[in-house]
């Protein structure tokens, strides 16, 4: 059986930062330009195209600075839940605008301890 692929995601004003590993392993990490930059579509793409190239669904893990952010990348419905599709599930650790000490931000150790199932 092939370890689960997860993929965290921190989206701010300034940026969008994503980590996914299988397990132990990282097996990408980007840098993406904040939400409000790029084409609504972008993120369930690039998701469905993970979930693709491994062969199996994804389980995702995402912070936002605000409900815009998320709405935005189209990684939660109109409710504001995380989506559920037949490539990823959509987990929201946070919730939406709540205040987090952004000290230290920029990194990706925040995102490690998310997939590891590790929350703030």
């Amino acid at each position: 059986m092939n370890p689960a692929i997860t993929v965290a995601i921190a989206a701010t004003y300034e940026e969008t930062r994503l980590l996914a590993t299988r397990g132990p392993r990282e097996v990408l990490r980007a840098r993406l330009a904040s939400p409000t930059f790029v084409h609504r579509w972008t993120m369930p793409l690039l998701l469905e195209s993970l979930a693709l190239g491994w062969q199996q669904p994804l389980r995702v893990v995402l912070y936002a600075e605000s409900a815009a952010l998320s709405s935005a990348w189209q990684l939660t419905d109109d409710l504001g839940l995380g989506r559920s599709t037949l490539f990823y599930e959509v987990e929201l650790i946070e919730p939406v605008g709540g205040g987090v000490d952004r000290a230290g931000w920029g990194g990706f150790d925040e995102l490690r301890r998310w997939c590891r199932g590790e929350r703030p």
